[in-house]
Parts: C-alpha cells; structure tokens; sequence
C-alpha cells in the first residue's frame, strides 16, 4: 500500500485529476509530440520569441564571480551575437522547487535526506520562493510557493512515502507549477535515483535480447526518450535550470551482480539526468556517500546565488524547425569562464 503522510491539506481526485488534464493540454497544445509511440525520435522544440539563459561565471581557479554588470556579457547563437533584452544579477530571488523522492529506494535513509534537505533551506536567499513536490507513483505538493521557511520545513518533515518511482511525472508536473510564478528566476533541485519506473519497463525491452553489457547500453537511446525530450523541452520555454542529485542506489558501477539488462537501465538512467542538468545549465551532483548530502544541498543552494540571468531574442526567427541553435556566453574579461546551457532547438 501506498501512502504520503502530510501536515497540509491535499486536493482530492476531481482537483488532482484537473491539475494533470491541465498539465497535458499545456503538452499537447506547446506542439510537441514527444508521447506519440509512433514518433520516439522527436526532438524537442521551443518557441524562439526570447531565449533566458541563468548563467555561472567563475575564475580560473572555479571562484565565482557575481559582481559582473550587463555589458560585462555578450551572447552567441549560432555564432551570431544576439541582443540582450533583459538582465538580472545574482542577487535577483529564484522560485525554486524542492522535489523528494520518496519511493521505496529513499526509506531507508529518510532522516538522513529530510536534515539534508533542512540545510539546502537555510542556505537560500530570504526572498526566494520555495516549494516542495514529493513523488512516487504519484505526486503532491507539499507545500506552495512561500518564503516561509517554517512553513517548508514542516512539508518536509512530514514527507513519506514507499512505491515505483514516477521521476519524470513529478519533472512534468514541478515545471507546471513553475509556469504559474511569472517571469521569475526558476530552478528545480530533485534528488533520486533517477530509474524511473515506466521508463524502466521500455529499457527492459529495448535490452531484452543483449548477451553483454555493451550490447545492452548500446540498444537503449536515452536522447530518444520522449518524456526526457517533454521535460527539456518545457525546461527550455521557461528557462528553468535542474539540478539532479543522483543517489549512489541509482549508480550503474555500483550495482552488485549486474546483468546486461540491468546494467542498460541504470546507465540510462544516470545518462537522462547528467542531460538534464547538462541542456538546463544546471549540475548533475553525484552523492557518493549518503553523509555528504547535506553538504552537495547547501553547494546546490551556493550556487544558484550566483547565477546571473540574461535573456535575449534572436535576431533570426525565421529558422529551419528543429533545427538545433547552439549558444555560446562570453564576458568582457578574457580570464573569466561563463557557463550555460548549449542551446535549444528551434520550432
């Protein structure tokens, strides 16, 4: 039996079932058709009226550096520059979801991830805006978009659960929870194992007949995910950055006894989420030991304190569909390196 025990009132079913018919008409009407079995190649495509980009720049020893201004950057999209139509320091607030897992690969460590994430908390800013999602084979909010800390720490505390894991849902549904905070700064730290179930199953048979553990890798096409392709491409719309926390029970090196099959998924898995930190901007932090967690929160939270926000619109709206547009940051001092995602395809 599967179950969430919270200290917030939940929507039931009727208000449950309108949030996921809204979150799909929003899929279905962007264009995309990433679901259709029948087109498991499709890429992802955004709309090109503006283009936002968070973006990191550090020193040649990986300091940070945050004082920069607007004309300090410059922006390249296929190796035209772009004009910037907006900029926001790193000072600017963040609205942010704290995405848990809580299937049945996170009980056993449920304290260990709940003061974790306790410290990801007190390392935000006061004026970011925090909610928390948990998942399973279901999702809920925990707690809404608030500043309250008191309020988030208690949605936390609360949070438990057992069952598959439903990761790409839950990355659905955060981002349509993040399309109503307007044109704010957005992120999405999740920690998981990141082997979602239903994807899981489709892994299992595109490796089914493999004899080796290459065979098996190489029949799996985790660029050819149509939810992973759903998710960056909605990622990409509002210029959301996501940070995976990748669980060691979620590592394919570490998987005791591994056949071909088993090896194909867990690699996938870890490949889908080193992508979408990869095409977001954002950091795919491997946990190596579950006592670093806590320390991996808080350099999650650091770092999002020093991402600036640069926005522009391209200047050539009229290209190809599908076509891939690469980005590329540079900063007026030359010992300085900017890091973002590497671009986005056109529709």
């Amino acid at each position: 039996m599967i179950r969430f025990r919270f200290s917030f009132a939940f929507p039931g079913p009727k208000s449950f079932c309108a949030t996921f018919v809204l979150a799909l008409s929003c899929v279905l009407l962007s264009g995309l058709s990433a679901f259709a079995q029948e087109e498991p190649d499709d890429v992802l495509k955004v709309n090109t009226a503006l283009v936002q980009l968070n973006v990191g720049v550090a020193d040649r020893q990986g300091r940070a550096v945050t004082n920069l201004s607007r004309s300090d950057f410059k922006v390249f999209e296929d190796d035209v520059q772009q004009p910037i139509t907006d900029f926001e320091p790193t000072s600017t607030p963040f609205s942010l979801i704290l995405l848990l897992d809580m299937s049945g690969s996170t009980q056993s460590f449920r304290p260990t991830l709940k003061q974790a994430a306790y410290r990801f908390l007190d390392a935000l800013a006061p004026e970011d805006r925090v909610a928390v999602v948990a998942f399973n084979q279901k999702v809920a909010t925990l707690a809404g978009f608030t500043t309250d800390k008191r309020k988030i720490a208690k949605a936390i505390e609360y949070a438990e659960g057992k069952g598959e894991t439903h990761f790409y849902d839950a990355l659905r549904y955060s981002l349509e929870q993040l399309s109503k905070e307007g044109k704010r700064r957005k992120a999405i730290v999740v920690l998981t194992d990141g082997v979602d179930t239903q994807m899981r199953n489709q892994d299992r048979d595109s490796a089914a007949n493999a004899h080796t553990n290459e065979e098996a890798i190489a029949s799996v096409k985790p660029d050819a995910s149509a939810p992973l392709n759903a998710v960056l491409g909605a990622a990409d719309r509002q210029g959301v950055t996501i940070y995976p926390l990748a669980l060691p029970s979620g590592d394919p090196k570490r998987l005791p006894f591994a056949g071909p099959v088993q090896t194909a998924i867990y690699s996938s898995a870890r490949t889908r989420m080193q992508m979408l930190a990869d095409r977001t901007g954002g950091r795919l932090n491997e946990i190596r030991r579950l006592e670093d967690l806590g320390l991996i929160y808080a350099g999650v939270a650091a770092d999002l304190r020093t991402l600036y926000t640069v926005t522009y619109r391209p200047i050539n709206a009229n290209a190809p569909a599908g076509k891939w547009r690469a980005i590329r940051i540079e900063v007026s001092r030359p010992e300085l390196v900017a890091r973002t995602k590497p671009g986005y395809y056109g529709r």
